[in-house]
């Protein structure tokens, strides 16, 4: 058997995130990303994967409104602050921003030119922008209400713009404008038809038909040559929006291959488009008839009831994806839904193709799917269960069939090799469902009250157990299934005990199939003998109700979680608590035994992941990924790899990364040392630069300090020192920045500090260091160590001067000669070789009397000045020069 490996570290990875909470999006025009408003931020998601590209974090108040430049560069946003904003997507910064409306913008289109930005208000008003000068260019007022909709015509040689709006009462209108500068009267037609708000508007593809619609459950067609009615498709249902279907696209193709529709087409200029709306269904019409020529049979999303005026929300929006790749279309519940169209057997066939979850609300509990782990079944505070692939994180399916929220749910693989899911709901039922056909194959009715633990059977895999908040532990018999089920048939309890006084949180199955453990919130967790749920041991200690219940795999133990902040093992035998877990600092949800049962990991309300060693009470690691509650967490059975999700609607997958952490630290060992003997090969052969370089490398600053300090003592250290500082980079240079504000805290080490710096200012201008990413921070602490070892020299300087004023009061040092003295000596001593003759006499007859002078100061001198000292060996002191 291979020897069991202890984990000392995980590897986290973002698998799935909110980016979307309703409201407006916006596709690229290569379907490349999607822009969408996540409540105060906007999100660039990958249109593939959905993963998280950037987030534009623009103000305190939700968006309302966004678009995109034709080229994909700019994206516009607006939002409740009435500010407009113009983001620059290669360096997602906000390049520009002003206002201009007297409310919320509520929509806005940019002009296929990219030059034009047009937005609609709540203050009944249309206004166009220059994008580059962020002027307004023009200004329409005549709608009665809320601007809902604007459009510039596709066409840019045809300068109009269409807006509709919600005028109140039972009117809406549609208004077309002309922006051209040549035309006086802007406003050139008013199309009213709509009873109610207008809330999308389409261009035919040969540009002279112009498509509305409306909650008043029609869809206008509109002459774009006289600005007629030209039909009126009533849709009965509230439409949200209407998208037109180009020829070229194969959704066209299915159409025309389509043998009835092709008898029923009249005319070569009859067009396609599409309605959705609170039905939740896609519809296809065709504009020379009068009913639609395709309707979706079965809604892929739950409609829900809209609180506000009672109505059915079912998508909310749609647009035709560039390149030919579908039909996206927006749910009530924050999914992307993208469509393809097939016509087999001379039949329309509508294929949902990728579903894009853009929030899951607090996710409640998770497990994956299967024995290779490729899905993990997620329960949030929805009726469904949703089933991503782990691959690419998208929506596989939905399990829909609950009437109330999910709590709980299992997996297994059943011994006829079916992938099973039961799950328990607040409907006080338990469903049983297959995975390969996403149907439910049995129900189960008994519980009084919600459902909030289910688990199956480890063994034989024929019953499941489910604790509800009727304090009950039922036992679900599994016999009456079979391979081809149609209709669901009605679950079985075998065994009912009434287990707690309280609600029961958690329920596990012994490995051997032969005990049950239930966890309540009565601060006890009691194990079961089945099948007749005898009671075997109640495990007593915990101090707040107990969330999770997990059986060892290889002991007669069980672990427990509670509100008390402790993780706890208890022994079957006796309920006896071996061992307790002490680290969270708030209540503990959930916690699973790994390696075999030698390690546990737990999380809980404070939002951390821990990972434990049972024999020493160690913890291993703590990861902090989570920003609110960590209710759920599966472990996989073979790659024992992890999936958290908790009240922050973000699912985190974990991998063991043990033996690659310990890869890579025996990698960058042996690079240390190869690394370290290049780097006393290039100081011995005196190639400092080099030598800097590799000791940045390395990041060892005692070393740096110590060739800093040898080139101090150089007499071209300058040189070898800014050649060495020119090959590093900021990041280099922050380190070393912050090396040197080590070193400058010490008075013995502040003079190659100081040195360093006057060569890295010489080196780099202070524009460009102060750019550098938390240089400020570093800066602040070198300013006041710098101040007082500036402050030490100069008193040491001006010591000095008292020092010298002392030595020469004793006449031990002579003072500097002033220059005008030195001055006259010259003067006095060219003077002396002039040829003059009366300046010769005079001098000769003053002679003498210098002389005698002279004479008599050096007679006083030598016998005045001359004293003798007791027990002085030699008192002769003599001046000397002091240098200049």
């Amino acid at each position: 058997m291979e020897s069991l490996r202890l984990k000392t570290n995980y590897r986290c990875v973002p698998a799935l995130q909110q980016f979307y909470t309703g409201g407006p999006f916006v596709v690229s025009s290569d379907n490349s990303f999607i822009a969408c408003a996540c409540g105060e931020s906007i999100k660039i998601v990958d249109s593939v994967t959905a993963a998280l590209r950037s987030t534009l974090d623009a103000d305190s108040e939700s968006v309302t409104a966004l678009a995109l430049s034709p080229d994909n560069r700019l994206l516009f946003s607006s939002s409740h602050s009435r500010q407009i904003r113009v983001w620059d997507l290669s360096t997602f910064k906000c390049v520009r921003s002003w206002k201009g409306h007297d409310g919320p913008v509520m929509c806005m289109t940019c002009h296929p030119s990219g030059g034009l930005l047009a937005t609609g208000g709540a203050d009944r008003k249309v206004l166009v922008w220059d994008v580059d000068g962020g002027y307004c260019t023009h200004y329409f007022k005549g709608h009665g209400g809320v601007v809902s909709c604007v459009m510039f015509h596709p066409d840019p040689e045809k300068q109009l713009l269409f807006s509709g709006s919600d005028d109140g009462g039972d009117n809406a209108t549609v208004r077309v404008w002309d922006v051209s500068k040549t035309k006086k009267k802007n406003c050139i037609a008013t199309l009213d038809n709509h009873r109610s708000a207008v809330t999308s508007l389409a261009i035919s593809e040969d540009g002279w038909t112009l498509l509305s619609s409306g909650r008043d459950k029609v869809v206008t067609l509109w002459d774009l040559h006289d600005y007629s009615n030209k039909k009126t498709v009533i849709t009965n249902e509230a439409v949200e929006a209407v998208c037109v279907i180009g020829s070229s696209s194969p959704f066209a193709s299915s159409l025309h291959s389509y043998k009835q529709d092709a008898k029923k087409r009249s005319g070569s200029k009859a067009f396609y488009f599409i309605t959705v709306g609170e039905r939740g269904i896609v519809r296809i019409w065709n504009s020379k008839g009068a009913g639609s020529i395709f309707e979706q049979k079965t809604s892929d999303v739950t409609a829900s009831i809209d609180d506000d005026d009672g109505s059915r929300r079912g998508f909310t929006s749609a647009v035709m994806l560039p390149s030919d790749q579908g039909l996206l279309c927006v749910t009530a519940d924050q999914q992307f839904l993208v469509y393809s169209l097939e016509c087999t057997d001379e039949l329309l066939q509508l294929n949902l193709t990728k579903r894009l979850v853009g929030y899951n609300e607090e996710i409640v509990d998770m497990k994956f799917l299967g024995d290779d782990e490729k899905f993990l079944a997620l329960a949030t505070n929805l009726e469904q269960v949703r089933i991503y692939d782990t691959a690419s994180m998208s929506c596989s399916y939905v399990l829909s069939g609950h009437t109330e929220i999910v709590l709980c749910l299992d997996t297994c693989v059943s011994t006829s090799g079916k992938t099973l899911i039961v799950t328990g709901s607040k409907d006080n039922s338990v469903r049983l469902w297959d995975s390969e056909s996403a149907n439910c194959i049995g129900v189960g009715i008994g519980h009084m009250g919600a459902v909030g633990a289910i688990a199956f059977s480890k063994r034989k895999r024929d019953f499941f157990v489910s604790g509800s908040s009727d304090h009950t532990l039922k036992v679900w018999s599994m016999d009456g299934l079979s391979d081809n089920m149609t209709v669901p048939f009605n679950l079985k309890a075998k065994a009912v005990v009434a287990a707690h006084d309280k609600d029961i949180n958690s329920v596990a199955v012994a490995p051997n199939d032969s005990l049950v453990c239930s966890g309540s919130q009565d601060r006890t967790a009691c194990v079961w003998r089945l099948p007749d749920l005898v009671s075997v041991v109640v495990f007593k200690g915990h101090k707040r109700g107990i969330w999770s219940v997990e059986f060892s795999p290889v002991d007669q133990c069980v672990v427990t979680a509670s509100g008390d902040k402790t993780v706890r093992i208890w022994a079957i035998s006796d309920g006896s608590c071996l061992k307790t877990f002490e680290g969270h600092t708030s209540s503990v949800l959930r916690a699973l035994f790994v390696s075999r049962g030698t390690q546990i990991v737990s999380c809980g309300a404070d939002g951390l992941v821990k990972l434990w060693t049972v024999k020493t009470n160690e913890c291993v690691a703590t990861y902090d990924h989570h920003e609110d509650k960590v209710w759920a967490l599966a472990v996989g059975k073979k790659t024992e790899m992890l999936a958290t999700g908790g009240g922050d609607a973000v699912v985190n997958l974990w991998f063991d990364s043990t033996a690659s952490d310990k890869e890579e630290a025996f990698r960058k060992e042996e690079e240390g040392v190869l690394k370290g003997q290049e780097l006393e090969n290039a100081v011995s052969d005196a190639d400092y630069s080099k030598a800097i370089q590799i000791a940045f490398e390395l990041r060892r600053p005692h070393r740096l300090f110590e060739l800093f300090s040898e080139l101090c003592r150089k007499r071209e250290a300058e040189e070898h020192l800014d050649r060495a500082l020119k090959g590093l980079g900021d990041e280099e240079l922050r380190i070393l920045f912050n090396y040197v504000r080590e070193w400058n805290t010490k008075p013995k080490l502040c003079y190659v500090s100081q040195f360093v710096l006057f060569r890295v200012f010489s080196v780099f201008p202070p524009t460009h260091i102060v750019e550098i990413k938390g240089i400020g921070e570093v800066l602040e602490g070198l300013i006041p160590y710098s101040q007082r070892h500036f402050g030490r020299i100069d008193r040491l300087v001006r010591s000095t001067f008292l020092l010298d004023f002392i030595l020469s009061g004793m006449s031990v040092i002579e003072p500097e000669a002033q220059p005008t003295e030195s001055k006259t000596k010259l003067l006095l001593q060219s003077d002396i070789h002039i040829p003059d003759t009366e300046n010769d006499i005079e001098e000769r007859d003053d002679s003498p009397e210098i002389t005698a002078s002279k004479k008599r100061k050096s007679k006083r001198s030598r016998h005045g000045s001359h004293k003798k000292v007791k027990n002085v060996a030699f008192n002769r002191v003599e001046s000397i020069p002091l240098q200049a």
